[in-house]
């Protein structure tokens, strides 16, 4: 549905999007992540024809956006990070007048809005004077508009910004109910919702491609590597010392708990030290309270691999 090859975007003298390519499938949701000034929502604008790009191309449901603008602005919703609406206007007037813009045929607006006031949570204020709403009830407006006209695709920059806990979740479930029925690009910095939300993950830095991978390898992945963490009772030195013994254990961390002690037990490459830890205790006498992987996180794939490339490039590069 999205197929972006070689894009790059230059400001004068500043790269902001240099040499990326990469593909949305058709139903799939895809998270765009990076830092700030990564080159994440310059990209988002060359896609929904905000801006044009500097060279490289860009298709979306197989038009150009260079040269087919008006037919892929009519396949697409694009909420930006700061939602534009008319505050002045009450919600189901504000939605009635974008959809008229959008070319929805007089006989099937009122149907469409009544479609997406419901869809996105909206029947208790679509009287209500957009100004008056709450954050969360005007980011549900921005995503009701980005619907109106039924689009097959969906670009949001950042929609969950600003919200309450509360507001996130219901806002993510809506994200994650639209992607049974519509292709996204999502852009976030809040990495937990990608893994909650998303089905593969592009991680742009410094106008880079970083990282491209589904979510299930990276978390996959991450697992089978990950330390295991052990609180055991007992004697914390001898505890150290067989754990070290296991073939395939490579260091063992120790720190004190009160009543116990908890190991770190960190082994070679995707070897599974579980059942042979467990035998050891269990033949020692050494009650285990707690085994655990202790798996990476995205965001903390994100982060190190935004340093590792921020490090490997150094000052001023």
């Amino acid at each position: 549905m999205i197929e972006v090859k070689n894009l790059t975007k230059k400001f004068v003298s500043t790269l902001a999007v240099d040499n990326i390519s990469f593909k949305v499938s058709d139903g799939e949701i895809l998270g765009f992540l990076g830092p700030n000034g990564a080159g994440k929502t310059t990209t988002m604008r060359i896609l929904t024809c905000f801006m044009p790009a500097t060279s490289g191309t860009a298709l979306v449901d197989g038009f150009d956006v260079f040269t087919q603008s008006v037919k892929v602005r009519k396949r697409i919703g694009y909420m930006p990070e700061n939602v534009p609406l008319y505050p002045e206007m009450r919600v189901s007037e504000y939605l009635h007048f974008r959809a008229k813009l959008k070319g929805v045929p007089g006989r099937n607006r009122k149907i469409r809005v009544d479609e997406v006031i419901r869809r996105c949570r909206l029947e208790e204020v679509k009287d209500k004077i957009i100004a008056h709403l709450s954050k969360g009830y005007r980011q549900r407006t921005g995503l009701a508009e980005c619907l109106v006209h039924d689009p097959k695709i969906l670009i949001l920059d950042e929609p969950t910004i600003g919200l309450d806990p509360t507001q996130i979740r219901e806002t993510r479930r809506l994200i994650k109910d639209l992607g049974k029925t519509h292709t996204l690009l999502l852009s976030t910095h809040i990495l937990p919702e990608v893994e909650m939300v998303c089905d593969r993950v592009v991680i742009i830095n410094e106008g880079r491609i970083a990282l491209e991978d589904t979510v299930a390898n990276l978390i996959g992945d991450s697992k089978q590597d990950a330390p295991l963490g052990l609180e055991v009772k007992g004697p914390p030195r001898e505890i150290k010392a067989v754990l070290e013994s296991i073939p395939g254990v490579m260091r063992v961390r120790y720190e004190e708990a009160q009543g116990a002690g908890r190991f770190l037990v960190e082994g070679e490459s995707k070897m599974d030290l579980r059942a042979e830890v467990f035998n050891r205790m269990a033949k020692n006498g050494w009650p285990i309270l707690e085994m655990v992987r202790k798996s990476r996180t995205l965001e903390e794939i994100f982060v190190e691999i935004v340093s590792t490339e921020a490090h490997e490039r150094g000052p001023g590069q």
